[in-house]
């Protein structure tokens, strides 16, 4: 007996719906529907405060509610908004430090039913599960009406909210609690933050973003434990909402606890409900949303196709999340010192993980490019991706090196200077002045025949295909290197040793970063699948419904069977030339 669900799976910079199709042994996946996704800058001038600072709680229009309770049809998202930015206001605005961002959820909301439209009419829906990324989230009033978009964790607000808390308490008390690396966008710091905007005045509930879907799906309000566990409220070893954090943000900051109580996944969270759209599984009964790893890591870590437990994985999107999989938090002084965080994952695990920059750099240069004409890079909407890679690959390895965790990436827009102005030389400049190449100058200045012979692409959109080149490899390479001292310090940290490292996401298409992960680690790398989230997601569903049995280990055979996977063994002969770019960059010597 087939059957049928559909993962919902948003990312930071696309979102889609996917359906699978499980014969017993396999998961078919198939895309219904696919919608771009990015944070929103809000018009107007730049400001301190955050995502809708100036709007107020009497008569807004632009909030989305599920309408009450989950025994009606719920109505879904409200006809219209003020206060917020459309997709068409993506241009940034005034002072880069000042600009606020939102996400366009209803735009999201959209893409979402229509992918749903489309999985109901090729059959029918057994179970839908959520996820997307972390730490933002939907306010909502007594109604249960959202007041205005979610704000972005791309937001200059959050640094503010970051540097109160800290102000106050000890960095040291709080990591013992929730066990997370320092990042200024956690929901905590978020939390403090909306003190400054007046739709907080009016807020009654919190919900994260896989959340908030749910509740417009189902009329029930729950925050699912794995995204929970991103907040920074939540007791890493206790596995619930930390109470002595809830009493000082209350007493410290007047911040009240609005998250609704934890679910974990495998969990009913109700039944899809939504007015002009009629879900039904293969038996007739209303299509359940099921729990699963909302916070989309931790889809991607149970989608991950291992034989044992012993690995390490790089879920790599727009973030690359590192790290291994444990039974327990690592909550000791070095791990606080290294930036590590404990997530919570399925089945009582723990992601114990750096967050390191992903794809994003890359994303954000491709779109300047395009912007000026540069096909290649997607000006028609579509990447020339076998272009791109064979240039990238032709580009002299290790040239330019820079820290992939460096703050100056986080923000939208003029990407290329800002990695330019980061980068120093690599020992790979060393190598291209020996052959005859001295452009390989301190200020990251590149010879227009760096991208080596063969390269091709001609310069009619102004984009200088060489230059590009550099600049991929560039950031490909140091993704490279940070995987390798992520791993690294994972092991020394967590006392584990990988026999493999699972490299997946939209990441692993990547041939020369997954090659260059292997060389740089000393570890196979076992690229795929590009859709270990989406499958992560289908399993937990498929494991609620009954459709399939067993523990994580057992799951996971079902990603391996469904997937294809490519191992790529390190090269000892290139290992001296990342122990030079680690020292590199460690130290940072910039001398060509």
């Amino acid at each position: 007996m087939m059957t049928t669900v559909v993962a919902i799976d948003l990312g930071a910079s696309s979102g889609r719906v996917l359906r699978g199709v499980f014969d017993g042994e396999r998961l078919a996946i198939e895309e219904c529907s696919r919608f771009p996704n990015g944070p929103v800058a809000l018009p107007g001038p730049a400001r301190t405060g955050g995502a809708g600072a100036g709007q107020s709680c009497a008569g807004q229009s632009g909030g989305a509610g599920a309408g009450g309770s989950g025994s009606g049809e719920s109505d879904g998202a409200g006809a219209g908004q003020s206060g917020g930015a459309g997709a068409g206001a993506s241009e940034r605005s005034g002072d880069e430090a000042g600009v606020a961002y939102e996400w366009d959820i209803l735009a999201l909301w959209r893409g979402i039913l229509d992918g749903l439209r489309e999985a109901s009419l090729r059959g029918p829906v057994d179970a839908i599960g959520i996820d997307t990324w972390a730490v933002d989230y939907g306010l909502l009033d007594e109604d249960g009406r959202l007041i205005g978009n979610p704000a972005s964790y791309r937001s200059a607000r959050c640094g503010l909210g970051a540097s109160e808390v800290l102000d106050r308490w000890d960095s040291s008390w709080l990591y013992a609690r929730n066990g997370l690396q320092f990042q200024p966008f956690n929901t905590l710091f978020q939390r403090v933050a909306d003190r400054a905007e007046a739709r907080a005045d009016c807020a009654r509930t919190a919900l994260l973003i896989p959340d908030l879907l749910a509740y417009w799906l189902t009329g029930h309000a729950r925050s699912e434990l794995t995204n929970a566990s991103t907040t920074g409220l939540v007791n890493a070893a206790g596995r619930d909402w930390d109470p002595e954090i809830q009493i000082r943000l209350r007493d410290d900051f007047g911040v009240e606890h609005i998250f609704p109580p934890l679910i974990s996944p495998g969990e009913v969270i109700g039944e899809a409900r939504v007015q002009g759209l009629d879900l039904r599984t293969s038996t007739g009964e209303r299509t359940p949303v099921v729990a699963v790893g909302s916070h989309d890591t931790a889809s991607a870590v149970a989608g991950v196709p291992a034989r044992t437990g012993s690995f390490a994985y790089i879920s790599s999107g727009t973030w690359s999340l590192v790290g291994t999989e444990l039974s327990a938090p690592v909550l000791s002084d070095e791990a606080q010192a290294a930036n590590f965080t404990n997530e919570l994952g399925v089945d009582g695990t723990v992601r114990f993980l750096a967050n390191i920059m992903g794809m994003w750099v890359q994303q954000e240069c491709l779109r300047e490019w395009a912007a000026l004409g540069d096909e290649a890079s997607g000006a028609s909407g579509r990447v020339d991706w076998p272009l791109l890679d064979a240039q990238t690959e032709a580009a002299q390895p290790a040239r330019y090196l820079l820290d992939m965790s460096s703050p100056e990436l986080m923000a939208p827009g003029a990407m290329v200077e800002r990695v330019r102005s980061l980068w120093i030389p690599g020992p790979g400049a060393s190598s291209a002045a020996s052959s005859g190449d001295d452009s390989s100058s301190a200020d990251g200045a590149s010879s227009p025949d760096e991208a080596g012979a063969g390269s091709g692409g001609q310069q009619a959109s102004g984009v200088d295909p060489t230059e590009r080149a550099t600049v991929l490899r560039a950031i490909t390479d140091s993704l490279a290197l940070a995987y390798r001292r992520a791993i690294r310090r994972t092991s020394e940290l967590s006392g584990t040793r990988p026999e493999a490292i699972h490299l997946v996401g939209g990441g692993s298409k990547n041939r020369l970063l997954a090659q260059e992960t292997a060389d740089a680690t000393g570890i196979p790398v076992i690229a795929g699948p590009v859709e270990a989230t989406a499958l992560g997601n289908m399993l937990i569903s498929l494991r609620a419904i009954g459709a399939a049995s067993g523990t994580l280990m057992d799951l996971r055979a079902i990603s391996r069977a469904s997937s294809v996977l490519e191992t790529y063994e390190p090269r000892a002969s290139h290992a001296p030339l990342w122990d030079e770019a680690d020292a590199r960059l460690g130290s940072g010597d910039a001398l060509s």
